[in-house]
């Protein structure tokens, strides 16, 4: 059966049969008018061989060429699809055809729920992309949406991290060998090696390569400000911020990324203010919310941030790393009693779920209870957890660094980077306004 004149979605494209132009993920793409009309014909007839006579009686209006120029316009079109070209094959006798994959459908489901941002709907996901998978296993999107969901989990730490990035290396590895490098698996693996190899200089490589390879995406640029913040490379970080906005200003992620720079920099103020347009703009992203939460709190709004902190945990109820903020920011406008009880729920909930070590190094940190926060956060770096890439410029963390277990911990974890104390004096005045109490007593939290 053809399809309706108009447009036409398959995969990530939307054809403008009309026009016609093709378009994909909001992008353009480059083809010359013939090699729409012949895109259009195989989208049309989806699922059937459109042979030699039919392909020069749609496509070229019956305007007669050679079977050589129809493979070549043909070839164009694959060549355009990149990854998906596949998807258009050749049949002697019969001619070309289209096949969109039976999990087309699975792939759509399993992104509307990956975009909640939510467990819950990482784990719909999975449960489509991995249905994808087993009803066409060759189809590399279910493998890529199933290690996308799996370095989510792993990255917002809403299951172990160590377990969460295992499962998306293998599941990544399968989709590249099936699609290769594309510059979306490509940012993918980079995240994992910034957020969870600790592997700054690779990182860095390989999300350039993906921005050479397509520049007019806005995750690549966000990953990259990301990783520039984390090493003290904030100017270079709102460079790829103005970059990513051009892109796209509306994706979600976005404005969080640079609540961090700012935050990075100093710059609170600035910070609250992008929290806020944020919040106007996407008032149901939970992360958004607390990164805005996190913005009024080095401003000083306290009671704001504890107001938005709030609602973010309520919101998404999964992400114990939002109840623990929470808790830390009780525990300094002096709502103590209050923050002991939300670190006794935490703790009690790590008996059947994963909870942050990260997390909870600032809670307890924030409670004055130092050498177990010196524990939790060791107990962060055996689980691998995704907060660590930010160690050197967390300002939260100012009241554990005079530790020695602290320094052992980040010069072990950080290898590859210079001691904080040989940092330039402007990158470590950054943190200057939020310097919290030495480490210089242990207390106890009251049961």
């Amino acid at each position: 059966m053809r399809a309706p004149a108009g447009h036409i979605a398959f995969g990530p494209f939307h054809l403008d049969t009309e026009v016609p132009r093709l378009v994909r993920d909001g992008v353009e793409l480059d083809l010359r008018p013939q090699a729409l009309h012949a895109l259009r014909t195989l989208a049309r007839n989806s699922g059937h061989c459109v042979d030699y006579a039919e392909m020069i009686g749609e496509a070229w209006h019956g305007v007669s060429v050679s079977r050589h120029t129809v493979a070549v316009t043909v070839g164009e079109v694959k060549k355009a699809l990149k990854e998906y070209g596949g998807w258009i094959s050749y049949h002697p006798k019969f001619g070309y055809r289209l096949d969109v994959p039976q999990s087309e459908e699975l792939i759509r489901n399993g992104w509307h729920y990956w975009l909640r941002h939510t467990r819950e709907g990482f784990d719909k996901a999975l449960g489509c992309f991995n249905e994808a998978v087993a009803a066409s296993s060759t189809d590399f999107r279910g493998w890529e949406g199933i290690s996308r969901c799996y370095l989510m989990l792993a990255t917002f730490a809403m299951r172990n991290p160590r377990e969460m990035y295992a499962a998306f290396l293998e599941s990544h590895n399968r989709a590249v060998e099936l699609a290769g490098l594309t510059p979306e698996l490509r940012g993918d693996r980079a995240q994992g090696l910034h957020v969870f190899e600790l592997k700054f200089a690779e990182a860095e490589a390989e999300l350039l390569k993906a921005r050479a390879e397509n520049p007019r995406t806005a995750g690549v640029h966000v990953r990259l400000a990301v990783l520039y913040a984390s090493t003290h490379r904030t100017g270079e970080a709102l460079d790829m911020l103005t970059e990513a906005y051009a892109a796209d200003s509306l994706w979600p992620i976005l404005p969080a990324a640079e609540i961090l720079v700012r935050c990075c920099r100093g710059e609170f103020d600035q910070a609250a203010a992008c929290g806020k347009k944020a919040l106007d703009l996407h008032p149901y992203f939970a992360l958004g919310r607390s990164h805005y939460a996190q913005a009024l709190e080095f401003a000083g709004r306290i009671e704001e941030a504890l107001e938005h902190y709030q609602i973010a945990s309520l919101m998404n109820p999964d992400f114990p790393r939002l109840r623990a903020e929470q808790g830390r920011c009780l525990a300094r406008c002096g709502r103590r009693a209050e923050a002991a009880a939300i670190l006794r729920d935490l703790e009690k909930l790590r008996e059947t779920d994963y909870v942050d070590g990260y997390a909870l190094a600032l809670l307890y940190e924030s409670l004055d209870c130092l050498d177990e926060a010196l524990t939790q956060l060791e107990r962060a770096a055996a689980e691998n957890s995704p907060a660590l890439f930010m160690l050197d410029v967390d300002p939260r963390m100012d009241g554990l660094r005079s530790a020695s277990r602290f320094t052992r911990l980040r010069n072990r974890l950080f290898r590859a980077l210079p001691p904080v104390t040989e940092m330039q004096p402007e990158q470590d005045s950054v943190i200057a306004p939020y310097r919290a109490k030495e480490p210089s007593r242990t207390h106890r939290v009251a049961s």
